[in-house]
């Protein structure tokens, strides 16, 4: 068996050529990762703009659902002090029976 320095040498080589291998897959890699992330990252703006949009949008309906809440106490308020038609009914009947006896 020969340990000569061409046998280093080749050994050397071969080493260096499969690191060489490894360093570009590596680096290949990397970079495969590296682009994933950039796509993760515009989506994620993407959400996250859309999530702002729709925050917005709450805000407003709620603001919205308020004016209604109160429109509608006013309107339960009012419609409590009014006469319903058969009450406003019996009420007409009962003046025309009145000015009908007092014109006598």
């Amino acid at each position: 068996m020969k340990t000569g320095k061409n046998s280093n040498k080749k050994h050397i080589k071969t080493d260096g050529r499969h690191l060489g291998a490894l360093q570009e897959a590596y680096n290949e890699n990397l970079k495969a990762i590296r682009e994933g992330f950039q796509l993760v990252n515009v989506k994620f703006e993407k959400v996250d703009k859309r999530f702002d949009q729709h925050t917005e949008m709450l805000g407003k309906i709620m603001e919205d659902v308020e004016i209604i809440k109160t429109d509608v106490e006013f309107l339960k308020g009012g419609l409590k002090k009014k006469v319903d038609y058969d009450e406003f009914a019996a009420l007409a009947r009962r003046l025309s029976l009145l000015e009908s006896k007092s014109r006598r």
